[in-house]
């Protein structure tokens, strides 16, 4: 009897570790139907992606069949981990170019789903009313992060404000410099920080959604805008790669590129973010 239950121990113990090992593998990428249940979890930028989806939650969705549950960052970083993890379903907050950098630096597999739209890229001042304006050796707030920064020179070059070597890529930084009349200084910081600067530099280039969440309106505000046409800056829905076949990553596609999307992207941002379908 006391061999028995001994034999009854070690089996159920054998259970139970294989049962917790196949647990594990399926949370790190089985595409069985069971992972397809409960809500989609969405990571996004609060303004204008969360905006957007929260749009999709309380009006689409429902009529889809889609269970929406998003989930605001602040930051540019955590939606990535937190996808690759599976601590969150799928993310909508980023571009292509900072996507390849962050997937290569970081030996990510995040990959895009459908692009959605654009939030062009601004010069914003709280002193000068013009780019003309700036003074010789005014300081420029820029973002801090490889693709940003070096999107933020390429806006600050197309306006002749700085010139940057021929093959001055996706990851530029201001040491591509070749010509700078003014004699600009820059103060790379955080991007999220880069709006909030402005009362302590002359001027700052500002990714959109921090543009927007500060109360600035792109379309207006800024003293140079970053040209949509062939823009390889489109945000787009996200997933890990193997979850692209997800039912429920394809609803919310479906629904992010609908005419209902389209027309609530252009009557709220008035320019400010431009859909991209």
């Amino acid at each position: 009897m006391r061999n028995t239950a001994k034999l009854t121990t070690a089996v159920l113990a054998a259970g139970a570790l294989t049962l917790g090992l196949s647990a594990c593998g399926s949370d790190k990428g089985s595409s069985s139907p069971s992972d397809y249940s409960g809500p989609l979890v969405v990571a996004a930028s609060p303004t204008p992606h969360a905006e957007i989806l929260d749009f999709v939650k309380k009006n689409l969705a429902k009529k889809a069949g889609l269970d929406l549950e998003v989930k605001e960052f602040q930051d540019y970083i955590v939606p990535n981990t937190a996808t690759e993890d599976g601590s969150v379903d799928a993310n909508y907050f980023q571009n292509k170019p900072y996507l390849d950098d962050f997937n290569q630096k970081r030996g990510t597999h995040i990959v895009p789903v459908v692009t959605v739209h654009l939030e062009p890229l601004g010069l914003y001042s709280h002193k000068v009313k013009s780019a003309d304006a700036l003074k010789s050796g005014a300081t420029v707030a820029v973002p801090n992060d490889a693709v940003n920064e070096a999107r933020a020179l390429k806006l600050l070059a197309a306006n002749g404000l700085i010139g940057l070597k021929n093959d001055a890529g996706t990851e530029a930084t201001p040491q591509a410099i070749t010509k700078n009349p003014k004699n600009l200084k820059f103060k790379e910081v955080e991007a999220a920080q880069t709006a909030r600067s402005l009362d302590d530099v002359d001027a700052a280039v500002v990714n959109g959604n921090y543009a927007i969440s500060a109360g600035l309106k792109p379309a207006k505000d800024a003293l140079v805008l970053e040209s949509a046409k062939n823009s390889p800056y489109g945000n787009f829905l996200a997933v890990k790669k193997g979850n692209e076949k997800d039912p429920r990553v394809k609803k919310l596609a479906k629904l992010l590129t609908s005419p209902e999307v389209k027309k609530f992207i252009e009557d709220k941002y008035q320019g400010s973010v431009i859909p991209s379908f």
